[in-house]
């Protein structure tokens, strides 16, 4: 009888702790729902209401974020890409899909120098004089970095809180490799 006992305890209580976890979801259903975007170039930056949310895909799989029910506005940035705005409206627990085809802007022509970055979280934006360039982690591989042409620029690093993580003013010379760290 005792064992039957703490078997049924056992059993209740596990049932619990299963199900505590779908209870934060189960809320964010109720009072939200999500924002998927489909683009031709993934790595354009989702901003809603002006907020980074990061990068459209990851590995050619389209993202899929959680935002409030409602009216938003969504911008598309991409450097190489005119940027794209519309308003979409969130349905709770439901996934609003959103696809654009991005129009490509005219190439940047050398001589060039590489800005890098080094210990920033992985999709932290990064922004040159204002305009979004992509993300940390696009920047800080041994073949990557944001390729410039020479001069001198602003640059901030911001988290996807919101928070500002870095800003700084640069000066880029021709094939000069320049890092940018995280404090």
């Amino acid at each position: 009888m005792l064992k039957r006992t703490m078997l049924s305890v056992i059993s209740a209580v596990s049932f619990v702790i299963l199900l505590f976890p779908l209870a934060p979801l189960q809320a964010q259903q109720a009072g939200g729902g999500f924002l998927k975007v489909k683009a031709n170039s993934g790595r354009a930056g989702v901003f809603v209401d002006g907020k980074y949310l990061g990068p459209a895909a990851n590995f050619a799989r389209a993202r899929k974020y959680p935002v409030a029910a409602g009216e938003h506005e969504l911008i598309l940035r991409e450097p190489r890409y005119q940027e794209y705005k519309t308003t979409v409206k969130i349905e709770p627990g439901k996934t609003t899909t959103v696809s654009q085809s991005l129009q490509p802007l005219a190439l940047a022509q050398p001589p060039f120098g590489r800005l890098k970055m080094a210990g920033f979280e992985k999709y932290a934006s990064v922004f040159v004089n204002g305009g979004y360039m992509g993300h940390a982690d696009e920047f800080n591989g041994p073949n990557q970095g944001l390729l410039l042409n020479p001069g001198d620029y602003n640059v901030m690093v911001a988290s996807q809180a919101g928070s500002t993580l870095l800003e700084e003013k640069v000066t880029l010379r021709q094939d000069q490799v320049l890092t940018l760290r995280a404090r």
